[in-house]
C-alpha cells in the first residue's frame, strides 16, 4: 500500500469512547474528497466506511468485554472501530477490507492510539488468508445475497475449531440479515441479541448476533 494514497485528503479526528478508553478515529473531513457521484444512482460505489456506524460500535463494546487475547479477523473493517478497541484491550487483531484507503486510515489511526493491528486487503470471493482465527467480525457486512455463500465459507474456512463469528447489523438490514442468518443455520448456531445505542436525536436498535459452528456427529 503507498503512503501517496493519503496525500492532499483532509482528517479530520473523531473520539469514540469505549469501556473507559478514548479511540481516535482518523477519517476523511469530506465526503466530495473521496465520491463525486450520485449515492442514489452509484450506491456499489459509495464509500459506506466514510462513517463511523452505530453497528461498529456495538461490535466494538462486545469485543472490549472479551478476555484476552484473542485472534481476531475483521471484516469490512472501514475506519476499523471494532479493531482498535480489541487491540486496546489486548486482543491481536487483522482489519480487512476490499478497498485500500480505509485500510491506510486504520493504520493511521493504530499508530495515533499507539495500537498494533495489523491490515489486509480481501476479497471475499477470492480471499487469500493464510492463517485461522478465533474470532471472525464484522458490523454492516451482510448487504447483498451474492455475498451470503463468500462469507460463509470465509466463516467455515477460517475459524479456528473452537472459533465464533461476531455480527452487528443495524436492525434495518433486517431484510437481509434474517435470509443469511437461516443460511446459516445449516453449519452454525446463531444467538441474537439487541442493543439498543442512545444519543440525544434517536435511539438505533443494533442486532448482534454470534454464529458458533456446529459440532460434526
Amino acid at each position: 500500500m503507498e503512503e501517496s494514497i493519503l496525500e492532499n485528503l483532509e482528517l479530520e479526528t473523531e473520539e469514540v469512547y469505549i469501556r473507559g478508553k478514548e479511540i481516535k478515529i482518523l477519517k476523511p473531513k469530506k465526503l466530495e474528497d473521496v465520491f463525486q457521484g450520485d449515492p442514489f444512482l452509484e450506491v456499489e460505489k459509495f464509500p459506506f466506511w466514510f462513517k463511523v456506524w452505530e453497528g461498529s460500535i456495538v461490535l466494538a463494546d462486545y469485543l472490549a468485554t472479551l478476555r484476552s487475547p484473542k485472534k481476531i479477523l475483521e471484516l469490512g473493517a472501514g475506519l476499523g472501530l471494532p479493531s482498535l478497541v480489541a487491540s486496546s484491550f489486548g486482543h491481536e487483531v487483522v482489519a480487512s477490507d476490499y478497498e485500500i484507503l480505509p485500510l491506510k486510515l486504520v493504520e493511521l489511526s493504530a499508530k495515533v492510539n499507539n495500537l498494533t493491528v495489523k491490515t489486509l486487503f480481501l476479497d471475499w470471493k477470492n480471499p487469500q488468508v493464510s492463517e485461522k482465527f478465533d474470532l471472525i467480525v464484522g458490523a454492516e457486512v451482510v448487504f447483498k445475497k451474492s455475498l451470503f455463500d463468500p462469507l460463509l465459507e470465509i466463516f467455515k474456512n477460517f475459524l479456528n475449531e473452537e472459533g465464533e463469528v461476531v455480527l452487528a447489523h443495524s436492525s434495518e438490514r433486517k431484510r437481509v440479515l434474517i435470509p443469511f442468518l437461516y443460511k446459516a443455520q445449516a453449519f452454525f448456531q446463531v444467538l441474537t441479541s439487541i442493543r439498543r445505542l442512545k444519543s440525544q436525536e434517536e435511539t438505533v436498535e443494533v442486532v448482534l448476533n454470534r454464529l458458533v459452528p456446529k459440532k460434526e456427529t
